[in-house]
């Protein structure tokens, strides 16, 4: 991204608020992965501690989710050079 014809404090300003937007992506995220894999992994509430059970479900779905998030990713910046390729053709 080019801020070259920003002056010193609106650069100083949209990378602020490119931070701001970067945590409360990154917040979604880990609640969303939070809420999936607690919801699809923890169903015992009689102890404090979580069973090998839940412990192994926890690992295998972030695993999963993160692992998904990243070929989302990978996919989508696949999609974007196609199309700046095809703007150019």
């Amino acid at each position: 991204m080019d801020f070259s014809h920003y002056n010193d404090a609106e650069r100083a300003h949209i990378l602020k608020l490119l931070e701001q937007k970067q945590m409360r992506d990154f917040m979604k995220f880990y609640s969303n992965l939070v809420d999936r894999c607690f919801n699809d992994c923890i169903n015992d509430f009689t102890s404090k501690t979580l069973t090998t059970k839940e412990e192994t479900c926890i690992q295998r779905c972030t695993e999963k989710f993160l692992k998904h998030n990243e070929r989302v990713g990978q996919r989508f910046a696949e999609y974007n050079q196609s199309v700046a390729a095809q703007q150019q053709a």
